[in-house]
């Protein structure tokens, strides 16, 4: 009986708490307060309806105008209260005031259980540390260092689609080209972008898929995250009970942690050489030169007017390769693979643009240009306007983050820029009090498809809107262009200058030797952690994006 006791009492509690939870707690949830749209059961809620690209856009659009621009929405449940800031004030003191918002532990072990607890999952003084280190490597000059790396693999990558052209011929005769998985393709050249100027590794990833390394991470990234076996509810369990993964291991807990051992034995091996690469040259006087990030970290984190205690491990080093790998490569591919298709659905954009990026084309091969001289033609690359609208339209209506998610660490203030019409039918001129541990869901494409501030063709993909912008897009919260892309505030992300190396250098390379056009499926959007392209109907062979390849030839002018 004693032994039964034993058991029956924890879970008595378990169950008593849960039903608090579940039942009473929310009653008395401030924001009950705050208006929203109304759920269906007692665990509806509506994350289907604002995290699914295919909806979202619509959705946000009828909570505005029936609720007002600071709402309240359900998570997973009746405990799962948040507040959904569609005002431009609201979210800009949300997104500012990192000490006060930060990411949910959920969020942060969800990250860290992959790729480690980097600038990504790091908060407080941990992220701090590690952003000061990392911010000399990213530095201007050092990142135009690296603009001849990534103008090598765009033209690798431009090679290796003519040679499988001129392989199979017979599929050109009819002169509408061959078909290639694009998102394929553009994700193993960043991959092997951010090999070389990362920590000065070759993937090799354009030539073959064979590196085992490279092999880690694309299986961490694309089917542990992407393909997630055992759905939803099972990621939920693992995050809340994360014994779930250590006694019932499904096949993306295996995936993972076999990655996790070819990443710590390779790039564990190659931070230590990194180390010894740098001793050496400081014993010898020579010192070391090396341009990746990996080395400019190391030497940043050694340098001797950071004080010691604010220097970082081996192992937040390794984990802030892993966040470079993950932030670096996926989120760049994405975006360069929906610019290309928003292109090929729109071929006089497309004419266009490439007309622009011929009309700068060097007469001799590119491959031969000096490193000054390959930094001196990017920078006509990117001055380039319509290359820029392209990029900038293209980054607004398909961000590869759809949202996220901060919660108070104690209770505040949101401001608001209009009055908050409450549930009692009164209102909040200034703002609205949030107690701590409020979830505050930050709808990044709902900023970028307002039809208040972008107009009514907000949907649309429309290069010359930023020719001519209203006036009121200049108050939105944004690091680039006003746009939320690469998110806004202490916390925005430290890569934006070469993640636009990256897309307008494969841009400017990819238009001016291909023409791309629409195969005939249609492309989706899902939001699997970043906004993935798929096949309709085809969801179970996981992310793809076929596209139509020819080589690019005079008449096409």
């Amino acid at each position: 009986m004693f032994l039964l006791g034993l058991v029956v009492a924890p879970a008595a509690v378990a169950v008593l708490l849960a039903l608090y939870h579940v039942f009473i707690a929310p009653r008395f949830n401030a924001l009950r307060e705050l208006p929203g749209p109304p759920v269906q059961g007692l665990f509806g809620n509506h994350m289907g309806a604002l995290l699914n690209p295919d909806k979202s856009p619509g959705n946000h659009e009828k909570i505005v105008k029936r609720y007002g621009r600071l709402v309240r929405i359900r998570g997973l449940g009746p405990w799962d209260e948040r507040v959904l800031p569609l005002d431009p004030l609201s979210l800009s003191h949300v997104l500012k005031h990192t000490t006060i918002y930060e990411k949910p532990w959920q969020s942060r072990q969800l990250i860290t259980g992959l790729i480690g607890c980097g600038m990504l999952a790091a908060e407080g003084q941990v992220h701090k540390r590690q952003r000061r280190v990392a911010t000399p490597a990213f530095s201007i000059q050092n990142m135009r260092a690296l603009i001849p790396l990534v103008f090598v693999k765009a033209n690798e990558l431009k090679d290796k689609w003519n040679s499988i052209m001129s392989e199979d011929r017979g599929q050109l005769t009819d002169e509408k080209g061959i078909t290639l998985d694009v998102c394929s393709w553009v994700s193993r050249a960043t991959f092997d972008v951010i090999g070389s100027a990362g920590f000065d590794y070759e993937f090799n990833a354009i030539q073959n898929e064979s590196n085992e390394l490279f092999l880690a991470y694309k299986e961490m990234f694309e089917i542990a995250i992407s393909q997630s076996a055992g759905g939803a509810l099972r990621s939920v369990l693992a995050i809340y009970f994360p014994i779930v993964d250590k006694l019932f291991p499904n096949e993306a807990t295996r995936t993972v942690e076999r990655a996790h051992e070819v990443i710590s034995r390779v790039a564990g091996k190659l931070i230590q050489e990194k180390k010894q690469k740098i001793e050496e040259g400081e014993r010898n006087g020579k010192g070391y030169h090396g341009k990746d990030l990996l080395s400019l970290l190391l030497k940043s984190n050694v340098a001797t007017d950071l004080p010691p205690n604010l220097r970082i491990s081996d192992e937040d080093i390794l984990h802030n390769i892993n966040t470079f790998m993950f932030a670096g490569s996926d989120t760049t591919s994405l975006a360069l693979t929906w610019t290309l298709v928003l292109l090929a659905q729109h071929p006089q954009m497309q004419t266009r643009l490439r007309a622009e990026l011929l009309s700068i084309a060097q007469s001799s091969d590119l491959t031969k240009l000096t490193p000054d001289e390959t930094e001196s033609f990017y920078t006509a690359i990117s001055n380039l306007p319509y290359l820029h609208n392209v990029v900038r339209e293209s980054l607004r209506l398909i961000p590869p983050v759809h949202s996220s998610l901060r919660v108070a660490t104690q209770d505040d203030v949101i401001p608001v820029s209009s009055p908050v019409r409450l549930r009692d039918g009164s209102e909040e001129r200034c703002g609205f009090r949030i107690p701590k541990g409020t979830f505050v869901h930050v709808p990044i494409e709902a900023f970028h498809l307002d039809k208040e501030w972008w107009g009514e063709d907000a949907w649309d993909f429309n290069p010359d809107r930023w020719d001519n912008l209203p006036e009121i897009v200049t108050e939105l919260p944004g690091l680039f262009s006003n746009l939320l892309t690469f998110s806004a505030g202490p916390r925005s992300c430290i890569g934006m200058r070469f993640s636009m190396i990256e897309m307008k250098t494969f841009l400017y390379i990819l238009l001016t030797n291909f023409v791309f056009a629409s195969a005939g499926d249609k492309i989706i959007r899902a939001n699997v952690v970043l906004t993935r392209p798929y096949v309709q109907g085809r969801y179970k062979e996981g992310s793809q994006c076929p596209l139509l390849v020819r080589p690019y030839r005079v008449e096409d002018s």
